[in-house]
């Protein structure tokens, strides 16, 4: 979702987080973004005020019309550097909280060349096995829900239609 509304910012076409990535490519990061929530002890994390960051950073930009897609590309670049910096951070402290040493990442963001990269550095650091869907897996997060409930199926797990839904039902939780 921060991918795709920083594309967005950034004047770029649907799916935004491929194509924020792709911009990414011919940036460099030469601007410091925040890693949001990392100064703090927990596993949380959120990229609103980061993409509020980026927003703020394009607006007080005065893009010179000669060089607007190149300040779009480091614009690109240091977002992504941030959100994969983040989420290694924290993957990084939840290894180290809980003593695991696997590490599965899933979601549409999980196909992002960066993300992928600094989180197998991080997970090899720590020792842990990290694990990522291929890559046609992760352009949407349904596809990812579906082939869950089709492994669910397979292995006999049913559930009917009467079932309560919550949007933020944890998985250890499901029936």
């Amino acid at each position: 979702e921060a991918f795709d509304k920083t594309a967005k910012m950034l004047g770029l076409d649907y799916p935004g987080g491929p194509k924020l990535s792709e911009l990414a490519e011919h940036g460099k990061p030469q601007i410091k973004f925040p890693r949001p929530m990392t100064d703090r002890p927990g596993l949380d994390f959120s990229f609103s005020g980061l993409k509020t960051f980026t927003l703020n950073t394009i607006n007080a930009s005065e893009l010179d019309p000669n060089k607007a897609e190149q300040a779009k590309a480091d614009i690109a670049a240091a977002f992504q550097q941030a959100v994969a910096e983040t989420l290694s951070i924290k993957c990084k402290r939840a290894l180290q909280q809980t003593g695991l040493k696997r590490l599965v990442v899933a979601g549409g963001v999980s196909a992002n060349k960066q993300i992928r990269t600094s989180l197998t550095e991080m997970a090899a650091k720590e020792q842990a096995q990290i694990y990522f869907p291929r890559l046609e897996f992760c352009t949407d997060n349904g596809a990812m829900i579906a082939y869950a409930g089709c492994q669910r199926l397979m292995t006999g797990q049913q559930q009917g239609l009467e079932i309560f839904v919550s949007p933020r039902w944890p998985i250890n939780e499901l029936p």
